[in-house]
């Protein structure tokens, strides 16, 4: 099957034409955002490396989402810097950000649809605003997204009349016809069931096969930060607490990580984000009464493309990028990794849908 990359279109079996792009990276450096006295995050700096998934974590109230509109210039952080392939989003001419924007896919965590419009004008309209390409150009792009997305058919329903998980792919499908290098996906899984989520979770594999486009996703979804990411970002008390390869933030032993995988009420984190010094202290005296056990935390395999997907390039970029950091990782993270890679390569476990 001809896989290519770059920007070509290539024939297949599954659909007549797919556009093939390639991610770029994203490089943030010392971004610090404030509404006010209110310090949001603060010196944030990390990589999203070109082609790869990563996942941000964190409580409610850290200030991911304003983080994913920070990225893409929809808010101005006071400090810092975001580049896209030499264009800062915060501090670059509005004319350059508005250029650079288009390179972006932006996945809602609503889906955000015109709810008077059908799905082929919902998906059609970044093209129909953005571009100057002829109905009959437009038509095309919009049926081979929504083909991808398994939407096929769809078109003529309204959003009122199509369940949330088709709402979620035809966001996504909105997301990728403007053929983005760079997909933002803003809590994919919300609202969806169990069922749902791994049918998102598949997709989103399955879309990286297909574009090699660099994805940020946002979810507290320990399922699928367990199972599709590359990397791995946290996000607690204004602060970047960790972002790296998956298997080192699931084996990490840093406390507000630990609670957090594991959903636990012990730890530093609250129901205000932060616990004060006084509970925390109380948790640290109480050694009264019986021992509590925290549920395991298994690190399952990475998802693979669904048969018949191409193998994920960036899947091959990071295991070159994860061999130079490798010592320098913890033991059970090096465990880990190896036990991924040494796992049969079965894609599409999760189905597509």
């Amino acid at each position: 099957m001809p896989w290519l990359l770059g920007r070509n279109v290539l024939e297949t079996s599954c659909l007549s034409r797919v556009v093939v792009s390639l991610g770029i990276e994203v490089v943030v450096e010392g971004l610090t955002k404030e509404f006010g006295r209110q310090t949001i995050w603060r010196d944030v700096t990390l990589t999203l490396p070109e082609g790869e998934v990563s996942v941000l974590l964190g409580p409610s109230g850290t200030g991911k989402t304003v983080f994913l509109k920070s990225l893409v210039g929809l808010l101005k952080p006071e400090e810092g810097r975001v580049l896209i392939d030499g264009v800062d989003m915060v501090n670059d001419r509005d004319r350059d950000v508005f250029e650079a924007r288009k390179r972006f896919g932006l996945m809602f965590q609503d889906g955000a649809l015109f709810g008077s419009m059908p799905l082929f004008d919902n998906i059609a309209f970044p093209l129909r605003e953005h571009t100057r390409k002829k109905e009959q150009e437009i038509r095309r792009i919009v049926l081979e997204r929504m083909e991808m997305v398994g939407l096929g058919g769809e078109e003529r329903k309204l959003p009122g009349q199509i369940s949330g998980g088709m709402r979620k792919r035809a966001g996504l499908a909105r997301a990728l016809v403007l053929d983005p290098e760079i997909i933002l996906c803003d809590e994919p899984d919300s609202g969806l069931d169990p069922v749902r989520t791994a049918h998102i979770s598949q997709l989103l594999i399955d879309v990286n096969a297909r574009i090699d486009a660099t994805m940020l996703i946002v979810t507290h979804n320990i399922d699928i930060a367990a199972t599709v990411p590359d990397n791995i970002g946290m996000l607690y008390r204004r602060d970047l607490v960790a972002f790296g390869p998956r298997e080192a933030l699931l084996t990490s032993d840093e406390p507000a990580v630990l609670q957090f995988l594991h959903g636990d009420t012990r730890g530093p984190i609250g129901m205000s984000e932060e616990k004060d010094a006084a509970l925390l202290a109380a948790e640290a005296a109480d050694t009264a009464g019986p021992a509590r056990t925290r549920r395991t935390i298994e690190i399952p395999p990475q998802l693979r493309p669904t048969p018949g997907m191409p193998p994920r390039q960036g899947e091959h970029r990071h295991s070159l990028r994860v061999d130079e950091m490798l010592p320098r990782l913890s033991y059970p993270a090096q465990q880990a990794i190896w036990a991924n890679r040494n796992h049969p390569q079965e894609g599409g476990r999760n189905g597509a849908n």
